[in-house]
């Protein structure tokens, strides 16, 4: 049985992960950066190796974020259609969880694109 309190969560749920994907892309071009650095500046061939699996390990971690997301999505919208079934009333819970669906279908739309 779906309650608010539960959509209300599931639209935390990927709000959070949606913004922790942002934060490992963000991390991803840093390291880049980091160790494009490196590289240019010719540094210890020891340190060039820990900053590479810095950055690969940073770089795996975004599929596993996309597929916590779409988890999260597909969740969400289980228990936004239950709830919308029985309850015919505009709640924030409801509108917020709209809102978090719309901006998550148009991230992988253009992510895909």
């Amino acid at each position: 049985m779906a309650t608010f309190r539960n959509l209300k969560i599931k639209t935390g749920t990927c709000k959070r992960v949606f913004k922790e994907l942002h934060s490992y892309e963000k991390e991803v071009e840093k390291e880049a950066a980091k160790t494009a650095d490196m590289k240019e500046k010719g540094a210890d061939p020891y340190d060039l190796k820990q900053q590479e699996n810095v950055l690969t390990e940073s770089r795996m971690m975004i599929p596993d974020c996309r597929k916590r997301l779409e988890s999260s999505l597909a969740d969400i919208k289980g228990t936004l259609a239950e709830l919308e079934q029985g309850n015919q009333e505009e709640v924030p819970e409801i509108v917020e969880a709209r809102s978090v669906i719309t901006e998550l279908e148009t991230f992988f739309q253009t992510t895909e694109a």
